[in-house]
């Protein structure tokens, strides 16, 4: 054990908090559930990922591990009290469950009951475009199965009417015998009278019909991180569909978000774009400009002589970064705009102005009509 890097197997960091040790925990027994993943490493490696959990979930064996590499602290070396096998952690609850879902590993006539998962929920969130920028908490309505209340998930009226499988003698798996080709061939597969619980029903709970689950409505709050994009996607554990049996795993509730357009912001990664506009004789003389920024106006200065389409970029104005300090910049793209109408009095003001300026102080103007010219 001591050479065992139970953080390294569950691929989570030595700081690691309990509920990412337990949401990797989570993730990994699915995957390698060896009734789910039939390749000839899920056992082995399944039996590994519950030996990290059973340390790393429990407080004081997780203590001791990290300072003297045994979950039994200093007198696991070499004293007779190494690693003490798959008992229940205390930590987050159902190891135990888990572990005995293969107690076929060592031992006889233990059970070997399926473990059950819940089906994951997909939904779609739309979200406005300064909730995404600033973050928020929605309360959403999901509708899912949850295990019925009347008769805890075994879908029998009374216990007495949940009764021990004839077929696998409760053990939720039956050896089959086949005649082929190449002579008997023996199979353990699920039970089918009572499909891998080891129990089958006589009078089925009218609450639920039998299923052991009921549809209901649940309530949930999520909390919506600052910066979050637009088609990206948030997991809760567990939050998706139960499963009757009180040993399954539930489902994930899986959320997409969706982030509505703004009226003069567009977004591109953590950067903000706007477009903002001043009267040309701004542009012309200098001043200065209020321009848009997600937490109000700012003003900057403009020097005389700018041209239209001038870009400034505002460090730190942009989108908060989602997993790291800091802000996105917001570049703005200053325009000059036109007067809608000009009276006789401004009209000769400007034809002086143009008489004054003269053509020189066009270059790119005269550029252009000598190229069209040619």
């Amino acid at each position: 054990m001591a050479n065992k890097d139970y953080y390294a197997t569950l691929g989570v960091n030595k700081s690691a908090t309990d509920d990412e040790i337990k949401s990797a925990y989570r993730q990994l027994a699915k995957k390698y559930h060896p009734d789910l993943n039939k390749t000839p490493e899920a056992a082995e490696k399944f039996k590994e990922i519950n030996e990290a959990y059973s340390v790393l979930s429990d407080k004081q064996k997780r203590a001791n591990y990290d300072q003297f590499g045994s979950a039994d602290g200093p007198q696991g070396f070499g004293g007779g009290q190494g690693f003490s096998g798959f008992e229940s952690s205390g930590g987050f609850g159902g190891f135990e469950d888990i572990f005995n879902i293969f107690s076929n590993f060592g031992g006889r006539g233990q059970s070997a009951q399926v473990r059950e998962e819940g089906e994951d929920i997909n939904i779609n969130l739309v979200i406005s475009f300064m909730e995404a920028a600033f973050g928020c908490e929605k309360e959403i309505t999901v509708t899912r199965r949850e295990r019925c209340s009347q008769c805890d998930g075994t879908g029998a009226k009374s216990n007495s009417d949940y009764v021990t499988c004839s077929e696998c003698g409760g053990s939720g798996r039956v050896t089959y015998t086949q005649q082929t080709i190449f002579g008997m061939t023996r199979t353990t597969g699920i039970c089918r009278n009572c499909g891998g619980k080891g129990k089958v029903v006589k009078e089925k709970c009218p609450n639920c019909r039998g299923t052991g689950l009921k549809t209901v409505t649940a309530k949930i709050k999520v909390k919506i991180m600052a910066g979050i994009d637009n088609e990206q996607v948030i997991r809760l554990d567990g939050e998706g569909h139960q499963t009757a049996s009180k040993n399954g795993i539930p489902g994930d509730l899986r959320i997409a978000i969706t982030v509505q357009p703004h009226s003069l912001f567009v977004r591109k990664g953590f950067d903000l774009y706007v477009d903002a506009y001043a009267p040309i004789t701004t542009l012309l003389l200098g001043g200065k400009v209020k321009i848009p920024t997600l937490k109000g106006t700012q003003t900057i200065d403009v020097a005389p002589l700018t041209q239209s389409n001038t870009k400034y970029t505002l460090k730190g104005k942009g989108i908060k970064y989602l997993r790291r300090l800091g802000y996105g910049d917001l570049i703005v793209t200053l325009k000059g705009e036109m007067p809608k109408e000009l009276d006789k009095n401004s009209t000769k003001i400007i034809k002086e102005l143009q008489s004054a300026i003269g053509e020189k102080q066009y270059p790119k103007t005269k550029n252009y009509i000598q190229k069209l010219d040619n």
